[in-house]
């Protein structure tokens, strides 16, 4: 099990329906990390990194059973021998299209997947896309982890769900747009708090849409401190985390013994 962790989120620009594009920029960005002089032992990509929000045309660019994105997701984290977890992409299964996270590890294997639960009506998700019902719960590296896409940040009671799985570190992907960045901080924030968890979150930069869409990336750790934040441009955010300090705040503030689950079912 390693403790320490190097952490790189890829914030870039989206090409509006433009997987192919994107997929190249995805591996651009790859090969930036690999003549780095840190390596990453996990990176993390936006939410819909392959199509952006160009949610109409999903019939005829959602990538099937995923394997597009997955092959270039798989390369990335051979390349760099990392973990990867890829953001998400428009995969479609059986006619249906989900918003969906792959996760790769070292040796290029699939480690788990999980689609967005929770769609944003204010733009239209649920015209086009299928939610998922099940959490995103992972091992990597020996430590409990577990991602979320973007809207879902808003529902506590999702995350505290992953704490109680025994999570150390949350990913986040997320596109979140102007003029909500004090939410997407806040909230992130929050999350780290209440559930003494480390929160890595990467947003995309540029426009899409009728949207622009805000970065500022961020690593928290479990007490609500910001380890590092990008800003509203493309950049490659990076930190190291330290899961010892996971169990040192669950410690020193036992909130998961001290639940009192039986006063929460208001019947």
């Amino acid at each position: 099990m390693k403790d320490k962790w190097n952490i790189a989120l890829l914030q870039f620009d989206l090409a509006f329906g433009q997987p192919e594009q994107n997929r190249a920029k995805v591996k651009e960005l790859v090969q930036q990390l690999k003549s780095s002089d840190k390596q990453p032992d996990v990176i993390l990509l936006p939410e819909l990194w392959d199509t952006a929000y160009d949610l109409t045309r999903l019939d005829d660019i959602a990538d099937e059973h995923g394997e597009q994105a997955k092959a270039v997701l798989r390369e990335a984290a051979l390349s760099l021998n990392s973990y990867v977890v890829g953001g998400s992409i428009a995969e479609r299964i059986d006619g249906q299209v989900y918003n969906t996270t792959y996760v790769f590890d070292r040796q290029g294997e699939l480690a788990g997947r999980y689609s967005k639960a929770h769609l944003f009506r204010l733009m239209d998700e649920e015209k086009y896309l299928a939610a998922g019902d099940q959490p995103g719960l992972y091992t990597l590296d020996g430590q409990p982890t577990g991602s979320v896409i973007c809207y879902d940040i808003r529902f506590p009671e999702w995350i505290r769900t992953y704490a109680l799985h025994g999570v150390k570190l949350l990913f986040v992907c997320a596109q979140w747009p102007h003029p909500r960045l004090n939410h997407w901080r806040q909230l992130l924030i929050a999350r780290a708090i209440e559930n003494q968890m480390y929160v890595v979150a990467c947003n995309r930069v540029g426009d899409g849409g009728s949207s622009t869409f805000c970065g500022h990336s961020m690593v928290i750790n479990p007490w609500g401190e910001i380890v590092a934040e990008g800003m509203q441009q493309e950049e490659i955010v990076t930190a190291e985390i330290d899961f010892a300090l996971v169990d040192e705040v669950r410690s020193r503030i036992p909130i998961f013994t001290d639940r009192r689950p039986s006063l929460y079912r208001m019947e």
